[in-house]
């Protein structure tokens, strides 16, 4: 029998990677690591998969410090490039009252700069899933190499994860076309599916469009405190969410998403996924910084799954 994603096999042979920026969310004098790709990367290594991201830092204090991080999660270290001529990037975070964040995001920094090698072909070949967004498209060097390596992928996710002003909808549409699997939250299907042209006002009519328009039978949508919609084919499965306190939504929808793939590939229970992946990005939330520890028995209890 098959998972949902994937063959079925044992978590350790089970291989996912990761291609985006890495980089330091910066909150006023502190700092966390950050990077939506890396944060899936992180919180899918936390859950036992076998994860490694690609992506680059510069030659300075900045990036041997994420480097170690990353490696201190157990997630591979070996196709994170350290540039000599670029910078390690860095993110200002803004937080309103609600704990919702804007970006400011430093422009032309190492992962910016990503130029393909066959190490990264041969990883992305080997693994069973792919996982990519769209704010690494800003440069023109990572996007080529993305788009190559998205030539090999068995599975490719598509994380759109838009960050205003980095992306345009041509680019957009592109990469939709090219994914097997697509994650928005509510207010970019709303965006972009305006802006493809679809005739409807609701959420579902929205997803649906976009799904006709790509031909793509996995999407995913969050809505905030408000929980997600997961749609294979022609199956919905719906969770309304989890009440917290919110300390932060940094990384929230990340680890939604990797706890999603997490379930997606290792079990053949897709509402069990959602509610799951609703479940960690609570956690999350509630939580200061985008990779808070979180095991599986705080995940269950926090269920309520005895």
């Amino acid at each position: 029998m098959e998972n949902i994603l994937i063959e079925s096999k044992p978590h350790k042979d089970i291989a996912v990677t990761c291609f985006g920026e890495v980089l330091w969310d910066v909150f006023g004098d502190d700092r966390r690591v950050g990077g939506a790709p890396l944060n899936v990367c992180l919180r899918l290594s936390s859950l036992g998969i076998n994860t490694q991201i690609i992506s680059a830092v510069g030659n300075d204090n900045l990036g041997a410090e994420l480097i170690n991080f990353v490696e201190s999660q157990g997630a591979s270290i070996e196709l994170i490039e350290q540039s000599t001529d670029k910078m390690t990037s860095t993110v200002q975070v803004t937080l309103d009252k609600n704990g919702s964040a804007t970006y400011d995001i430093v422009k032309d920094t190492a992962w910016d700069n990503i130029k393909q090698t066959q190490a990264q072909i041969d990883a992305v070949y080997s693994s069973d899933v792919f996982v990519f967004g769209s704010l690494i498209c800003r440069n023109e060097t990572s996007h080529k190499t993305l788009l190559s390596l998205l030539e090999h992928a068995k599975f490719s996710i598509f994380d759109v994860n838009l960050r205003a002003p980095h992306y345009d909808m041509q680019t957009l549409r592109s990469l939709m076309n090219k994914a097997d699997f697509i994650k928005l939250n509510d207010d970019e299907l709303y965006e972009i599916a305006i802006a493809f042209g679809s005739p409807f006002n609701a959420l579902e009519q929205h997803l649906e469009f976009i799904a006709e328009i790509t031909d793509t039978q996995y999407l995913c949508v969050t809505k905030g405190s408000h929980g997600a919609l997961l749609k294979i084919k022609d199956q919905k499965f719906y969770h309304s969410g989890y009440q917290v306190k919110v300390a932060d939504t940094v990384g929230a929808g990340d680890s939604f998403l990797g706890s999603l793939i997490y379930q997606l590939i290792t079990s053949k229970d897709a509402q069990h996924a959602v509610n799951f992946a609703c479940a960690v990005g609570a956690l999350v939330a509630q939580n200061h910084g985008a990779t808070p520890t979180l095991t599986l028995k705080e995940i269950h209890e926090f269920m309520q799954i005895i």
